[in-house]
This record gives C-alpha cells, structure tokens and sequence, in this order.
C-alpha cells in the first residue's frame, strides 16, 4: 500500500494543500475557478454545475465555481461548505491535493481534522471586512497543527475596486498578527476568485502587485516531511504461523524498516531484530511509511494492539502523564477531572484531563487562566491515562503527536490533542501494591466489594435511603461505609463550588475515595447530586465496571420541591442560590441505570430493602 501522500517513485510528493478562513471568503469558489483555469473540470461536471448554478453567477456561462466543489445538497441550499472537500489537480506541472474546509465555527472540527494532513495552506480573506476571528482562529490551528507555510489570499478585490491601499491595510494588519508563528514562508496576494485574477492569470486591474500568482506559489513552495525519518510501526493484530512463529502487523506511520534490523519494542523499549518482513503477504526486503507491513523477530515476544515498534536512532518516549495542546468541539465545556476516550496511535485509551492550564485569546495569543474550555476554545492542558501511550511532541512528528477525544457517553468526537511533551512526573509515581488484596479481604469479610452510587435531585431522598441501607447491611454483619454530598464537601471537598468544572471534581474525588474504601473490601454507599451522566460514567470508570452500582432516586422536582426539607428550592427560586439542580442548573437522569428507585411511590425503607436485596443477589 502506497501511503497518499508520497508520489510514485522517483517523483516528487503530492502538495497537500489546505484553505481556510472565515465563512464567505470564497473559499470553494477560489478553488473551483482554479482548477477550471488549470482546466482539472471534466465537462461532466462543468455541466452539472452550470445547470445548478444560480442565475447571476459571474463564470463563464453563468458559472458558479463553488458548485464544483461543495457536493452536499445541504451545502448548495445554503450556499455554505460543510464538510471537507478535496479535489486533485495539477497546477503548473505540480500534483496538489486541495482541501477545502468549512469557515463556520460550529464546523471547526472538520477544519482542524483537515489541518492536520496539510503541507501548506491558503487562507482567505475577504478585502472587505479585513481580518476576522474565525480567520484568526484558522490561522492559530494551522500553526498548532504544524503548517509552516502559508499563502494569505486577499480575495474579492474587485468589490473594493481593486484598491492597493486596502490590501495594503489588510497584509499590514495580518502580518502584525502573524509574529506570534514560526511561519518559515508567509506570502500575502491579491486575488478576484470569480474573475480568475491572480490565481492563475494576471489582470491590468492588480498592475500594482508584482508578486507570484496563487498558482506559481503553489508551483514552487518548499516543504518538507521531516517525521519520515523516525521508525514508529503500529501494532494493530498478531498472527501465527503454523510452524509457531508470530508475525505482527500494522501500518508503518513513519520511517523505514528491513530485514535484520535491530529494533525495539514500545514501552518496555524489549530489544529484538527482525527476522522476516511481509507487504501484501510477500516477503520483502524493505518496507517505506504508509505501508501496511507484518514482521517476524527473532524472539518470541508478548505484543498486543498498541505496541510501537522502533529503533534506538529514534528513541520512543511514553508515559501516562503528558501535556497537550487541545481544540475543543463540543458544546459541553471541558472541565478538568471527567474522563473521554482518547483515540490514536493505533488504540483506544481511556483518559481524562487533570489540569487546564491555560487557554489562548486568539486575537492576542495571551495566555488566560481558566478552568474549563468553550466550543472553539483552544488551551493547553496536563491529561492522565490509565496506560502509558507514545509522546511524541507533534511539532516533531506529526504522524505520531495526536489523537482524537471522544465522549465516553455519546460516543462524539469531542476535541482533538497535540502532544507537547510527556510529564516527567509520571516516572517518579509507583503504585505501592497492599500486603492485604481486596479478594483476600473480601473473603474475611464474607462479601464482594461494591459502590452504591446513589443519584438524584436535590430532596429526592437520596441521603436518608443511604442511610437505611448502610443499617440494614450493618445488620447483616456486612462491612460498610457511607460517603455522603454534604458531608464531602465540609471536608475534602469544602474547596469546591458548584460549577460544572467544581461538580466534575467533587465526583472524582468521591469517586477515588470510594475505590480505596471497595480496594479495602467494604461495600461503600456514595449519595451525592452528581448531575451529569458524563460524571457518573467518569465515576464508573474509575471504580470500576464490575463493582459499581447506579441507582437512580427517581422523584420528580414538584414533589422534591414540596418536601424542601432543607429550604433549599424555595431559597434557588429566589436567586439565592446559584447553580442550583434542577432551577438554575441542569439534571441529566440516567437513562439505563443498574436500579430505578421511585421514591414518590416507594417508601424510603422499602428503597432501601431494593438495594439490600440487589447486593445479597451478587454476593
């Protein structure tokens, strides 16, 4: 398998091109008229686009050139890119893959996702209104994402009459604002996207500028792939052969690798030398980046989905602690403490972030001390993992430096990480193993260790039905604890609020203290609010599956609102109390909890008796 972006051999590699800016600059339709002044439209789809062009475009023939490009009907009834569309084409005797990405905000996911494939970019800007955040936020990511070379397209210059003072203005402003990036290559160009001047054609109106058109920079603009070098192969599945041996196979990320080389496995940097080397099931001398490749070592050796393959020339560092710089999708705030899914480098890992440090103003790039991230925000952030994974910082080897984060719920791709550098703290922490196991405890104490969660609104009766449980389990000779809200936080949590961000910490420090008392063998029973199903899957998480259990104290918040028994509700109707459950502040019920207890009409004891009888049922 050829990897995409490498040419065929002894050609040079195919430009990875990316465009970018605010919505309505002219992205698409920069791109469409391009490829048609490089005449890269077959005449099929020069007619489709003539036939749903608007009446009024300006291209020839009542042309709309953005019609080549956005393919989605969404996209046309709008007059908007959505999704990433990507068109190969080339100009000026050089193979280029344009990506053409979305300027809406909400769609920023795409555009960073698209960032990260690119050599080099094109950002839009429309001469009108000048530089926008959006473009500023655009340009920040193609830093982040390791774009080192930009070409700034100062389009519609014909609505501001082709004025030399005006761009002036414009390059002047953005140039100020790009002193903050290492761009090694920054070149600012007038251009008319409709009319095609400057992109590939000159025109009398841009006399004044003396410059490359869009096309001749792109013809001649350097790059380089410099992560090539390091020998990072991902280990993805493990067969065996019938004469016993195992081969192990996966995608080469970067680097190259032969027969009888000296290697080194991930993490344990376990030393071995390849024996055999397969592509597309033959046995071969040599395998490049982007090839799907096996290998057999001269040593039997314990590898699994996850592994990394290297060598000592390009040492491999991991750690479960490390600091990264992440974009944030969702429209949910990243509080620190609520645990996602990573995804990259070849697994899925679970993780969670434990320090926001700080975020950047993307008109500035100031550093801003927060502690949660918006939709769109970018900041730089300490995570943990509950395995160590490869850091490679993604400025050094892009392939590599990332990954995805996904919501443990909902499943949605919620943020994207670079990798700055592995925290060095991380290797000075080691777990010190108790003399006493929680089996050998269970044992002694003739049960298996257990975490009542018990969730619900403010009144629904959560602390007195915990209550009852841990007597009627006292008199059964069981081994308890009882972990109860309010008493959290008037002591290990009485630093925290009731902010989403605070909220998300009170879980987690419950829920750990919680782990240690189960680790201990008691069956431990947690009554606290905990809202937001992200939080109690967190709190899951960390617990463990096989021993925590939800219970839903399900009562609606008319009937917890007449209880009131600490005039809570009537203080939060009257402003009083901010960020109260269920008033000012949202409840996310649990959908599929382990036990539903409707209290309005269920006694508490008999609750009570529900949840006792659930836990001598698992022993």
């Amino acid at each position: 398998m050829t990897n995409p972006q490498i040419g065929p051999k002894g050609h040079e590699p195919r430009l990875r091109v990316l465009t970018c800016g605010s919505v309505d600059d002219g992205k698409s339709t920069l791109i469409g008229r391009l490829l048609y002044d490089c005449d890269q439209v077959a005449e099929d789809i020069l007619e489709s686009a003539r036939e749903h062009s608007p009446s009024g475009a300006l291209g020839p023939g009542g042309l709309d050139f953005s019609y080549l490009l956005d393919g989605l009907s969404a996209e046309r009834e709008q007059g908007i890119t959505i999704d990433v569309a990507y068109r190969s084409c080339v100009v000026l005797g050089r193979t280029c893959q344009i990506a053409d990405c979305p300027g809406h905000a909400q769609y920023t996911r795409n555009m960073a996702t698209a960032a990260s494939n690119c050599d080099v970019a094109i950002v839009l800007i429309d001469a009108r209104t000048g530089l926008l955040e959006q473009t500023r936020r655009h340009v920040r990511i193609c830093s982040m994402m390791g774009i080192t070379r930009l070409a700034v397209a100062i389009n519609k210059m014909d609505l501001v009459d082709w004025s030399e003072s005006k761009f002036a203005a414009i390059e002047i402003a953005f140039r100020d604002f790009a002193k903050e990036f290492a761009f090694q290559s920054l070149k600012v160009i007038p251009v008319s996207a409709p009319f095609g001047v400057n992109l590939v054609n000159r025109a009398p109106e841009l006399g004044w500028y003396h410059g490359p058109t869009l096309a001749e920079w792109l013809s001649a603009v350097e790059v380089s792939h410099k992560d090539q070098a390091q020998v990072r192969l991902a280990i993805q599945w493990v067969s065996r052969a019938p004469d016993g041996t195992r081969a192990y196979a996966g995608p080469l990320i970067s680097g190259g690798l032969h027969q009888g080389q000296e290697i080194l496995i991930g993490p344990t940097a376990y030393p071995a030398r390849i024996t055999r080397l397969y592509r597309s099931g033959e046995v071969v001398e040599r395998a490049e980046a982007g090839d799907a490749i096996a290998i057999s070592l001269d040593r039997q050796v314990d590898l699994s989905r996850g592994d990394w393959i290297y060598t000592k020339e390009q040492i491999a560092d991991f750690s479960n602690q490390i600091a990264a710089d992440i974009i944030w999708f969702s429209d949910q705030a990243l509080a620190a403490g609520r645990s996602f899914w990573l995804k990259g480098q070849g697994a899925w890992i679970q993780g969670s972030v434990t320090r926001i440090r700080h975020k950047i103003c993307l008109d500035t790039g100031q550093k801003i001390a927060a502690d949660s991230l918006s939709i769109n925000d970018i900041g730089l952030c300490n995570l943990i993992t509950t395995q160590p994974i490869l850091c490679d910082p993604y400025l050094e080897g892009r392939s590599c430096g990332s990954f995805l984060i996904v919501d443990a719920v909902s499943h949605a791709t919620v943020g994207v990480g670079l990798i700055r550098n592995a925290l060095r703290r991380a290797a000075n922490i080691t777990p010190v193993t108790a003399a006493v196991d929680t089996q050998t405890r269970a044992l002694r104490y003739g049960q298996q260790p257990r975490v009542i969660w018990l969730t619900g609104l403010s009144g629904a009766g959560k602390s007195t039905i915990a209550k009852l449980t841990e007597q009627v389990l006292w008199a059964q000779g069981r081994a308890t604890a009882l972990l109860d809200g309010d008493n959290l936080r008037s002591g290990l949590c009485q630093d925290l609020g009731f902010t989403e961000a605070d909220r998300v910490e009170n879980v987690r420090r419950t829920a750990e203290a919680a782990k240690l008392m189960a680790d201990a063998g008691l069956i431990v029973i947690c009554a606290l609010i905990s809202p937001f199903a992200r939080d109690r899957e967190m709190a899951r998480t960390i617990v463990g599956p096989d021993r925590f259990v939800e219970v839903f104290i399900d009562t609606t918040i008319e009937v917890c609102a007449d209880r009131d028994p600490k005039g809570l509700y009537a203080k939060a109707r009257q402003g009083l109390i901010p960020n109260f459950t269920g008033v000012s502040a949202p409840y996310e019920a649990p959908i599929s909890p382990d036990l539903r207890i409707a209290t309005y009409d269920t006694s508490a004891e008999a609750g009570a008796q529900i949840i006792c009888d659930f836990i001598q049922a698992g022993g």
